[in-house]
C-alpha cells in the first residue's frame, strides 16, 4: 500500500515512517506543504496522512485543493489535541478521518486500513480468478492453496489485482512499490513478477499475470482470454 506522509516534525516523521515501512507500506515522505501538494497531484496513492500545521501550504489548504481538483484519495489529518475547529473544518473539506497528536503508530495504521477499506466499498479481500488476497491479514490463496509472499511480492500483487485489465508500466510499479529511490534501468520489477508467477502458476495461477511487451504488466480480467 502506497502512502504519502506530510509532516514537518522530523522526529515524529522518522518514527512514523519506520513503523509504516515495518508493516509493508511504501511511504513517500515530505516535510513541507508545497512538496506534499505537488506529490499528491503528480502521483496515485492509496492514502495520504497530512499534518495540518506545515511550512508552505498548510494541511487544510492542501486538502481543499485536492478535493477541488477531484482527487478523492482518502486523507487522514493529524491535528493538535485541542484544535477542534481544525478538525471540524477538515471534515467539512472532505477529510476521511483525523488523529490527534500524540498518537500510537498502530492506531494510525488501523485508521489507514479503515479509510482505504471504506474507499474500496468496505472490502478487505480482493478476488480475481483463482487468486484471493486479504489486505488486512496480508494472506494470499490461489485455488484455495496458501501462497507465501514477501512484503514486496504481496504489495505488487495487490497493486495489479486492484485494477484487473489495466496495464501498469514498470515506472508506475517502481514508484508505487519501491518508492522514489530507484534506478529506472533496474530489472527488480521483472524479477519480482517472476517470483510471484513461480509461486502461483503451479497451483492454478497460470496466465493471470500478463506481460505487455515494452510497457509493463497487468492482472488479467476473469472474462479475458488467456
Amino acid at each position: 500500500m502506497n502512502v504519502l506522509y506530510v509532516e514537518d516534525e522530523a522526529k515524529i516523521a522518522n518514527f512514523v515512517c519506520i513503523g509504516l515501512k515495518e508493516q509493508g507500506f511504501v511511504v513517500d515522505y515530505c516535510d513541507n506543504g508545497n512538496d506534499g501538494y505537488d506529490r499528491a497531484m503528480d502521483n496515485q496513492y492509496d492514502a495520504i496522512v497530512l499534518d495540518i500545521v506545515l511550512p508552505g501550504k498548510d494541511g487544510l489548504s492542501i486538502l481543499k485543493l485536492l478535493r477541488k481538483a477531484g482527487r478523492n484519495v482518502p486523507v487522514i489529518l493529524l491535528t493538535a489535541r485541542n484544535e477542534l475547529d481544525d478538525r471540524i473544518e477538515g471534515l467539512h473539506l472532505g477529510a476521511d478521518d483525523y488523529l490527534a497528536k500524540p498518537f500510537f503508530v498502530e492506531e494510525l495504521i488501523a485508521r489507514i486500513y479503515a479509510v482505504v477499506r471504506r474507499a474500496d466499498g468496505g472490502q478487505n479481500t480482493i478476488a480475481v480468478g483463482p487468486v484471493k488476497l486479504d489486505r488486512i491479514l496480508r494472506e494470499v490463496t490461489c485455488d484455495s492453496h496458501a501462497v507465501e509472499l514477501t512484503t514486496r511480492e504481496f504489495n505488487l500483487l495487490e497493486y495489479l489485482m486492484r485494477s484487473p485489465g489495466r496495464v501498469l508500466t514498470r515506472t508506475q510499479i517502481l514508484e508505487h512499490i519501491w518508492g522514489y529511490d530507484f534506478n529506472p534501468n533496474t530489472n527488480v520489477v521483472d524479477v519480482c513478477i517472476q517470483r510471484i508467477r513461480k509461486k502461483i502458476e503451479p497451483i492454478g495461477g497460470t496466465g493471470w499475470i500478463e506481460s505487455v511487451r515494452g510497457v509493463g504488466y497487468r492482472f488479467r480480467k476473469p472474462d479475458s482470454p488467456s
